[in-house]
């Protein structure tokens, strides 16, 4: 694991932790002057107040903190964000509440986990055929029930 250079940008905010040993995720947590409330089918962008230096070769993806999105029915909107290692701005959260209740979510709270991963480059090469498969064009649902 590479070692993580973060910022605090705000008073308040928490760096992230990990719930567990092994947990492949450091929970990410609101920082906000007041509670935010979220209606049903609604929306709303929510600052961690932290910003992080990513090295090159890896990416941080924002994934739902199971108990948040299972309890309450808040995900991320785009359900998995991409955090780029030349990204230096405040990671910001847009929560999005699946329930048919009024959710608040309150200065602290958890509100999504980051896993750092490290990805390869592709270089493209633009061809008139790709090479066949057993499987071929084969989309959703076509390799089993």
């Amino acid at each position: 694991m590479p070692d993580i250079a973060i910022k605090k940008l705000r008073p308040g905010a928490v760096v992230p932790t990990r719930g567990s040993a092994f947990a492949a995720g450091y929970d990410l947590y609101a920082c906000v002057d007041a509670p935010v409330v979220i209606a049903p089918g609604e929306t709303k962008t929510i600052g961690t107040g932290i910003s992080c230096a990513i090295p090159e070769g890896w990416f941080a993806a924002c994934f739902a903190r199971s108990g948040l999105a299972t309890k309450q029915g808040l995900r991320p909107a785009n359900c998995v964000g991409v955090v780029d290692a030349d990204y230096r701005g405040e990671y910001f959260i847009a929560l999005h509440n699946d329930s048919a209740e009024t959710r608040t979510v309150e200065h602290g709270e958890r509100i999504a986990q980051l896993v750092f991963l490290p990805f390869g480059e592709a270089n493209f090469t633009e061809v008139d055929e790709l090479p066949e498969t057993e499987r071929g064009a084969g989309g959703f649902g076509s390799t089993g029930k």
